[in-house]
Parts: C-alpha cells; structure tokens; sequence
C-alpha cells in the first residue's frame, strides 16, 4: 500500500496561516495606532480650543474687573464731588448766620452786663463777663433760652466781687442754633422763642 506524506503541506498551510495572524495582528495593531493618534488629535485640538475659550474668558474677565474698578473710581469721586458742593452750599447758606448770632448776642445782653470774652467750639459757644448783679445774669440766661439763634443757656460760675469793681463775674454756656442744618425742632420753637423774646426784653 503506497503511504503518502502530507508532512509538507500541512507545514505549509502552518506557516500560511501564522503568516496571515501576523497580517491581520500588524494591520490591528496599525489600526488602533491610527485610531489612538486620531483620538490624541482630536484631543489635543479640544483641549487647545478650550484653552483659547479660557484665554478669551480670562481677557474679558480682566477688561470687566478694570471697568468695575474705573466705574468705582468714578463713584467715589462722584461722592467726593457731592459731598464738597454740600459742604459748599451748606457755607453758602450759613455764611449770614454769624451775622444773625452777633446781632442775637446784643439784643438778649441785657443792660449793666457785658463780655470779656465770647468762645465758639462747633455749635457750643463760651461768654465770660461781668453783671451788676447775679438778677442780670439770670435775665441774661433767660434772654438766651427765648432767643431765636441761641438755646440751652448753662451757668458754669458765677463770682460776686466787692470793693471798687463790685458786680457778678460770670462764665455761661450756651448753643447757636443752626437753621442750615434743617433742624426740624428748632424752626418749630423758633415762633415760640420769638413770642417769649417780645416779652422778656
């Protein structure tokens, strides 16, 4: 019986297909390369599109916060500037109130007194004198309390001196009124301050 030997085909047939696996491994192995390099592209053109918004978003953010910086600034000088033409209108408007004070201080001065010295500090004013009698004094206070610019006379020290300079030495307090300022009770007192003024000098 003749025998024959398949020994070579079979090795070829081998070697066909390990040489095809290793085809179809490379051309696999190629495919995933040029996918994941694909994917790397396509990453990286995400990432540098996003780092361009982020940019972009960073610039705007910087022009936002340099307006908001000037708009403060031009607020704060806004304030500044109101705040002066207040301060401007408000002297303005009280530059005739000295005038009334003085004129004021002679009317509720009540005669045989008079001042050594007048002192202002804000609104609170300082008389030092001299009365014939501590009645001038209290005449004087109450001149004070029923007078239109001053209110809230206060008598700190009164002294009666004998011998040749006889009288009442005196150091009062007393507060302007200010009707720049808008003081409501003030206006409202003042009819009646002028009624009792009529009536006391």
């Amino acid at each position: 019986m003749p025998r024959v030997n398949l020994l070579p085909w079979r090795e070829e047939q081998r070697r066909e297909r390990k040489l095809h696996f290793f085809i179809a491994l490379g051309a696999a192995t190629v495919v995933a390369m040029l996918f994941t390099f694909a994917a790397y592209l396509m990453l990286d053109s995400m990432v540098s599109a996003q780092q361009r918004r982020n940019d972009m978003l960073r610039g705007e953010i910087k022009l936002l916060d340099k307006q908001i910086e000037e708009i403060n600034t031009l607020e704060n000088q806004k304030q500044k500037f109101i705040a002066r033409m207040e301060i401007i209108e408000k002297l303005q408007r009280s530059r005739p109130e000295i005038v009334h004070l003085f004129d004021e201080i002679v009317r509720t001065l009540p005669d045989g007194t008079y001042l050594t010295s007048i002192k202002q500090a804000d609104h609170k004013l300082t008389f030092e004198g001299v009365a014939q009698s501590s009645t001038r004094v209290s005449s004087f206070m109450r001149n004070i309390d029923a007078s239109e610019w001053l209110k809230n006379p206060e008598l700190e020290v009164v002294e009666t001196k004998k011998g040749d300079t006889a009288g009442s030495s005196f150091v009062l307090f007393a507060e302007q009124v200010s009707h720049v300022a808008g003081d409501d009770d003030a206006r409202a007192q003042a009819p009646r301050r002028i009624a009792r003024q009529g009536g006391t000098r």
